[in-house]
């Protein structure tokens, strides 16, 4: 998700070519990465090195480490997709990205073993399908979160094997778009492809309209389009509570969850600056404004920005650096620079170059508990984007 806003930077800081000659300065050198690099590179080697199992173990992850007695022998789907992910923005990273561009192509590799093609309605399963697990549900959230790391791998590479991936994540998603007309504000995103879901959630609609979004982008399909502002316009109108600020969920009997996330905030802000590229409409690009000013008003107050899970605020963050990308001069970095500042020196054990949060994965240092690949792929994240799009 990073290479709109490296683009929008590399174009204005293009140097205009000397029509005469005559004594010149050096050559600028490019923007600084400051301490971000060493610290992205780093955390990826202690993600590595604690919770990384192997070749020898299909390039799988572990939840957590130290295992927990009730720990699956690999991670759940998500843990997997933001490891794959952060090693995409490792390969992304300035002066020797390369380095790691054979990692990501085995995290991509790895995602592949918990796709499911079951009957018809495939998908990435939360947890490994036989024979390696017992497989799980397949959740949409999960499987939008995966097409738009597939879209940033495409991007990376050029292979339209990631991209034909990607497409068939919208299918998946797709699936899950609910307009039952007897329900209230009908449309939205089912949480899980399951008869038992009960509500329609902020995550899986704003994610997935950015999905589509990014699709027509580099494919120019309508059919991404169409689905891209229908979806978000369902998350705009039935479950924003101000700028920047979304509800988490309808459920089918009427009810409202108020509760606040930022990863929530954070996809509106990237679809609608992807709608205002794809489009030219400005008035996306007023409404991405809104939601940022919003968002950052109400989470830099207090604790609550440290107190959400990293892994929520990396996709925050990752979107409010698209939109910089094209609206610059905004404090957008200046949050997400002293967020990644005060985690450093107060998450992170300097021993062993791991980050630990409380139970909900954001807060304070918890030293009794365990590390987790979920937060720390979320801090290489956070650290390489900075490295890659923060000056």
């Amino acid at each position: 998700m990073k290479i709109p806003a490296r683009t929008a930077l590399a174009l204005a800081a293009a140097p205009l070519l000397c029509t005469v000659l005559a004594p010149t300065p050096a050559a600028a050198a490019p923007p600084a990465a400051g301490p971000w690099k060493e610290r992205a590179v780093h955390t990826y080697d202690a993600l590595q090195t604690y919770l990384y199992q192997g070749a020898e173990n299909h390039g799988l992850y572990q939840e957590k480490t130290p295992r927990q007695s009730a720990d699956n022998a690999h991670s759940y789907l998500w843990p997997m997709r933001e490891a794959a992910a952060a090693t995409v923005d490792m390969a992304g990273l300035p002066g020797n990205g390369e380095r790691y561009t054979a990692d990501a192509a085995e995290r991509f590799a790895t995602l592949e073993l918990y796709f499911e093609p079951r009957n018809g309605r495939p998908g990435y399963d939360s947890y490994l399908p036989a024979p390696l697990g017992q497989g799980g549900d397949v959740f949409y959230d999960d499987n939008s979160v995966v097409g738009l790391s597939l879209l940033d791998q495409y991007r990376s590479t050029g292979n339209t094997t990631y991209l034909h991936r990607a497409e068939l994540t919208f299918d998946i998603v797709s699936r899950g778009w609910d307009d039952d007309p007897a329900k209230e504000c009908p449309g939205g995103m089912d949480w899980v492809d399951s008869p038992a879901n009960t509500m329609r959630a902020a995550n899986v609609t704003g994610l997935a309209a950015e999905l589509a979004a990014r699709l027509h982008q580099e494919t120019h399909k309508s059919r991404y389009l169409t689905s891209a502002e229908k979806w978000y316009e369902w998350n705009w109108s039935c479950l924003r509570e101000s700028p920047g600020l979304y509800r988490n969920s309808r459920g089918d009997d009427g009810t409202v969850d108020p509760t606040l996330w930022t990863y929530n905030s954070g996809a509106m802000i990237g679809t609608a600056t992807t709608l205002y590229q794809v489009t030219g409409d400005r008035s996306y690009l007023k409404r991405a404004v809104q939601d940022a000013d919003g968002s950052l008003a109400y989470w830099k107050q207090g604790e609550r920005l440290h107190d959400q899970p990293a892994i929520f605020n990396a996709i925050y963050f990752d979107n409010l650096r698209i939109l910089s990308g094209v609206h610059p001069g905004q404090a957008y970095l200046q949050v997400e620079k002293a967020y990644a500042e005060r985690t450093w020196k107060e998450n992170r054990d300097p021993s062993n170059g791991l980050f630990r949060f409380q139970p909900s994965g954001g807060g304070d240092y918890d030293a009794a508990a365990p590390a987790e690949t979920l937060e720390q792929s979320a801090m290489v994240q956070i650290f390489a984007g900075l490295a890659t799009d923060g000056s």
